[in-house]
């Protein structure tokens, strides 16, 4: 399935193309701060509809993680990182979704400050 997605202002905008069988909250301190649920899918199934320089990131930590997010809105919309076999991947953050309802998947619980 392909879904559209956002900041709040629109500056960011993407499309994302997958199944969403379920979702990732993690309580790291950045994750559990922006309140992001995640959708994890490989990038290249992941679009940007408007120029990436649109765009601001964040790293920290091991800055393994791109941590995109809006410069005028601030909504995070999704990370970039590499899963552990080295593939590329994106967190897409199911908020920024259109037209998806959140309580239509389950959402698993990360202990992301055990990393």
């Amino acid at each position: 399935m392909l879904y559209k997605g956002s900041c709040h202002c629109g500056n960011v905008k993407f499309e994302a193309e997958g199944q969403i069988e379920g979702l990732v909250s993690c309580n790291c301190s950045i994750c559990q701060r922006k309140g992001a649920l995640m959708w994890f899918i490989p990038r290249d199934n992941l679009k940007l509809l408007t120029p990436e320089a649109d765009q601001a990131n964040y790293t920290f930590n091991k800055h393994v993680i791109n941590h995109r997010f809006c410069p005028k809105c601030g909504i995070h919309t999704y990370g970039e990182g590499k899963d552990p076999a080295g593939n590329a991947v994106a967190a897409v953050n199911a908020r920024a979704l259109e037209n998806f309802e959140l309580e239509s998947v389950p959402v698993q619980h990360y202990n992301g400050r055990e990393l």
